[in-house]
């Protein structure tokens, strides 16, 4: 044979062998031309009628005895040169970049183990690699009679002492070298009983590959340990555990709803106004009045609950179109019920600036107060209490250090600072970290002596002009609060 026709291996060629005696009936050695397709067809090898005519053609084109039967030894020949034509065209359609056709990445690490390389190889270049040594061993159904999948299967669910305080199983694995496969499983279901899974099997019926017996085995060990993370959930049982990180916006909305002290804790801006309470809440807190006779109260009922859910959200929507007169254009009750971020942001950001005006109302007794008032407010206090952190704005550069915000709460709440934890820096230049330090502990400062602040360290150290304001604003009003009692 040419070296460019493919090799047969020994299997394939006995396989042709019984194939062929399979149509040579009478035994003589030779299959006739109307033979062939039959021939084709037992060696798993099916040709079209007129294929096996072209191939009649040219065999009897060149056939030397011209006796127009075929031997064995020249059947081999002609499977062998149809399997090369066949893998050349195989090979050729492979390589062929088509039209409409997307490519996407990730071969090289779907043919990491390198059984595809091997075989590639070896279609290439036959007999390069012994594909004896390949593994190609692979863990079919109940394949586990040697028990060695069980070892490590309960060395994975064992409790190796986690969030749930469970206590730690360390699994023995020197049962794997135990030869003897009865004792073997024996041993397996000892470190299986630490775990209180002895159950449904016996060694006898691990080793036979009993399957219903070994199916109810790893069912019960999966209902006993599954090794599953329990998911996150919020008090609505919203699984939250996809939630990604939240926007500086998303945070401070729902820092100003927590400020106001509603009922359940918001952790998660949309899941947790999803069913309207928490919002018509806050309409309270901005002198909304709220039927609450409308509204349906958790725990909501597993048929329906949705339905009520939703009916405390189009009740949201109604107050805040026909009683707050927000803008509220394209949005509904199905919008914050189904958790849209673009809709709810819409409504709190409305029901926030509510709020500011108010506060800034109640300081100018009914009156909206402007920021000339709130800005000498802060330096009047400032100068009384002998402190040199005067600011010109709200967006004063010395805002960024934070020192003016905590020498304002020490003002008005002398002994709550502890000034050891105050970074004040040379000529009050400070560090980047030094500043976000100040700012946090500003900002818990001024929660602490119980004023409802809503910024974030961020806008402090950024000098967030309209968030400073409401900070100061805030802090204004608990001060004159307490100047007043």
């Amino acid at each position: 044979m040419e070296n460019h026709v493919t090799q047969i291996s020994r299997d394939n060629l006995d396989d042709l062998r019984e194939a062929f005696n399979k149509i040579d009936i009478d035994n003589s050695g030779f299959v006739s031309d109307f033979e062939l397709q039959e021939l084709f067809r037992e060696a798993s090898f099916s040709l079209p009628g007129y294929r096996v005519r072209e191939i009649m053609e040219t065999f009897l084109a060149g056939d030397t005895n011209k006796d127009e039967k075929i031997s064995f030894e020249e059947f081999v020949a002609i499977y062998q040169e149809l399997k090369s034509k066949e893998l050349s065209e195989t090979f050729r359609k492979t390589i062929t970049r088509r039209d409409g056709i997307r490519s996407f990445g990730g071969t090289s690490g779907n043919s990491s183990e390198g059984t595809q390389h091997s075989k590639m190889i070896n279609l290439s270049q036959p007999d390069t690699i012994d594909e004896r040594v390949i593994n190609t061993k692979k863990l079919a159904t109940f394949k586990m009679t040697d028990s060695q999948a069980y070892f490590y299967l309960l060395d994975q669910i064992a409790s190796h002492g986690d969030q749930n305080h469970k206590m730690s199983v360390k699994i023995d694995m020197s049962g794997l070298n135990e030869c003897d496969l009865d004792q073997r499983a024996e041993l397996m279901l000892q470190q299986a009983a630490r775990l209180d899974c002895r159950q449904f099997v016996s060694p006898q019926d691990v080793t036979s590959g009993n399957s219903k017996l070994n199916l109810a085995f790893v069912a019960n060990l999966y209902n006993m340990h599954p090794a599953l993370q329990k998911a996150q959930s919020n008090s609505n049982g919203i699984e939250t555990a996809h939630i990604v990180g939240e926007s500086r916006e998303e945070k401070t909305f729902r820092n100003w709803i927590n400020s106001l002290g509603v009922s359940p804790y918001v952790n998660h801006l949309y899941c947790d106004l999803c069913d309207g309470l928490v919002i018509l809440q806050l309409y309270e807190r901005v002198n909304v009045p709220v039927n609450w006779k409308k509204v349906n109260n958790p725990p909501y009922p597993f048929l329906g609950g949705n339905m009520k859910k939703l009916e405390n959200c189009n009740y949201a929507v109604e107050l805040g179109r026909d009683v707050a007169h927000f803008s509220l254009v394209g949005i509904g009750g199905e919008n914050i019920n189904k958790r849209s971020a673009m809709h709810t942001l819409a409504l709190v950001w409305q029901l926030m600036r509510r709020y500011t005006v108010l506060v800034l109302s109640d300081l100018g007794d009914g009156e909206k107060v402007g920021d000339p008032i709130i800005l000498n407010w802060v330096n009047t206090t400032l100068s009384q209490k002998r402190k040199d952190s005067q600011i010109s704005s709200f967006k004063d550069k010395l805002i960024s250090t934070s020192l003016p915000v905590i020498d304002l709460i020490d003002a008005i709440a002398p002994s709550t600072v502890k000034w050891d934890m105050v970074k004040r820096g040379e000529e009050r230049m400070l560090k980047d970290e030094d500043k976000l330090n100040n700012a946090k502990y500003a900002i818990s400062l001024a929660r602490k002596i119980g004023a409802r602040v809503y910024a974030l360290p961020d806008d402090l150290v950024e000098v967030n002009p309209k968030m400073v304001l409401t900070l100061f604003a805030c802090l204004m009003g608990h001060g004159l609060k307490k100047a007043n009692r």
